[in-house]
């Protein structure tokens, strides 16, 4: 672990590139499906949650997830989380103009921070949680966030994921640079794939699935899963 990014450097990545996380329709393009992971969480938490009043949006980069639920719960209460200070000002100013409740930013690394208990309806944490290290911090954040949920509040969680059978790792990330050098070349590609390899540190969609069961989710669900990125939820 200790070769992997620094908070700092990965604050400072985020603070750099506010302009690549400000499109809607689109997403990110680096995240395969991301214009329909960003759907399936508007609608799945509209569905699951339908008079939700308060949401937090966990690394909520330029608030594109706050904006698509937005869309379908206008009268929510959006608070923001984020590492950067530049995303998370691009976030507030966006969210502020789509509703007219002021959203409630705030600028740090959850793992430091205090959430309380029964405070929300709906967390959405849409490519962060990757950014975790040691299985310490993976459950002390799952906690985290079941315990800031409501009864009946769910989680949305669309992220980066790595596979437990080392030969099904290599095939994915093999498919996942062919994708990203059908986007734009080989240039971009191995770009994209040294930052991650820096930066990142996903654990398994099934890993994951079981660590919301033992913090306390009652209902687990996985909507969609493509190569290394998928969407799952938990409901308390």
């Amino acid at each position: 672990m200790e070769t992997k990014s620094t908070i700092e450097e990965i604050r400072a990545r985020f603070d750099r590139e506010v302009e690549r996380f400000t499109n809607l329709d689109a997403g990110q393009s680096a995240t395969i499906d991301s214009p329909l992971a960003l759907e399936l969480i508007k609608n799945g938490a509209l569905w699951v949650n339908p008079n939700a009043k308060d949401l937090l949006d966990l690394g909520c980069g330029a608030g594109n997830y706050s904006l698509k639920l937005l869309e379908a719960l206008p009268d929510l209460n959006v608070s923001l989380i984020d590492l950067s200070r530049n995303m998370l000002d691009r976030a507030v100013q966006r969210v502020v103009s789509n509703t007219k409740r002021k959203p409630v930013a705030i600028h740090g690394d959850v793992r430091e921070l205090n959430l309380g208990q029964d405070q929300f309806d709906i967390i959405v944490a849409g490519m962060v949680l990757h950014h975790l290290r040691e299985d310490s911090e993976w459950e002390a954040v799952y906690r985290k966030l079941c315990e800031a949920l409501r009864p009946g509040g769910s989680l949305w969680v669309c992220d980066f994921v790595s596979h437990s059978i080392p030969e099904i790792q290599r095939m994915m990330w093999q498919r996942y640079g062919e994708y990203l050098t059908s986007l734009k070349d080989e240039a971009y590609r191995d770009h994209v794939l040294a930052y991650v390899t820096k930066e990142d540190s996903p654990r398994p969609l099934l890993y994951q699935t079981d660590l919301l069961k033992a913090v306390g989710f009652k209902r687990v669900e996985v909507l969609h899963k493509n190569n290394c990125f998928a969407v799952f939820c938990g409901v308390k």
